[in-house]
């Protein structure tokens, strides 16, 4: 592994902020029901995880990638980076024990980066991400301190409640035209994100998912943009997952 491209960008006038991806990878995912952490199943001829530190170690605007893994396994996740020849990834470091906890691990190897670097945090189980959603979650990063990928719900999403008689009932249906379907990565100003989970911490009621989902509400001020996403950014958490991943890639390589 290198130290990354540091003199590629930097915080200087007339020089475009330095870009960090952080590839988290920090959960076992126990809904896939198998012994090993998800991200390090295989797809198509190489894990998931590593499908995902190539999309942003190809990715120009990209300047350094860390990894985030389930700390049993960081070891084998650098033999599979080093092999793959992968050198934007400057560390590979343990996650938390939530998607919570590893973000903020994330923002913590970036302690010594300028507030108005870019980070951007990935998922490392959404091993589709396009060079597309990747220049476009960076440009629009250049107008917002925040930036979130989202797609158009096609089903109608409903709010449900206890049920009268047991069971669940539905208690509010919201207009499907307003809602969007979260993916990653999600950008940030590191300034930005910094300040909102400062707060976030130190509230004992915390409960979080999402980082864009952290800024909204412990930063109000701050607009979070939404940029258009796509289908074939699916998150791999079931089985089945993986055979609909291995059918894109095809369809992806068949692509002129």
């Amino acid at each position: 592994m290198s130290a990354g491209s540091a003199g590629s960008a930097g915080s200087g006038a007339g020089r475009r902020p330095r870009v960090t991806a952080a590839v988290l990878a920090g959960g076992v995912g126990v809904r896939m029901g198998g012994a090993r952490p998800k991200q390090l199943l295989p797809l198509a001829g190489r894990t998931i995880i590593e499908h995902s530190v190539a999309a942003f170690c190809a990715a120009p605007e990209v300047d350094d990638v860390i990894v985030l893994m389930v700390e049993d396994h960081v070891s084998e996740v650098a033999e599979i980076v080093a092999d793959g020849g992968h050198s934007k990834v400057s560390r590979i470091l343990p996650g938390g024990a939530d998607r919570t906890q590893t973000s903020y691990a994330a923002l913590r190897a970036l302690e010594s980066a300028a507030d108005d670097e870019l980070v951007l945090l990935h998922d490392a189980v959404r091993p589709l991400v396009s060079p597309r959603v990747i220049a476009d979650c960076v440009r629009a990063l250049g107008e917002a301190g925040a930036v979130g990928v989202a797609v158009p719900s096609s089903d109608t999403v409903v709010e449900v409640g206890p049920g009268r008689t047991g069971g669940e009932a539905i208690r509010a249906v919201p207009a499907r035209a307003s809602l969007r379907r979260m993916q990653t990565p999600q950008g940030f100003r590191l300034g930005v994100v910094r300040r909102a989970y400062e707060r976030a911490l130190a509230d004992p009621d915390l409960v979080a998912t999402d980082d864009c989902g952290v800024v909204l509400r412990y930063l109000p001020e701050e607009e979070v943009r939404v940029i258009v996403g796509e289908e074939a950014n699916i998150k791999v958490t079931h089985p089945g997952d993986i055979a609909i991943a291995e059918a894109l890639l095809r369809e992806r390589g068949r692509r002129p």
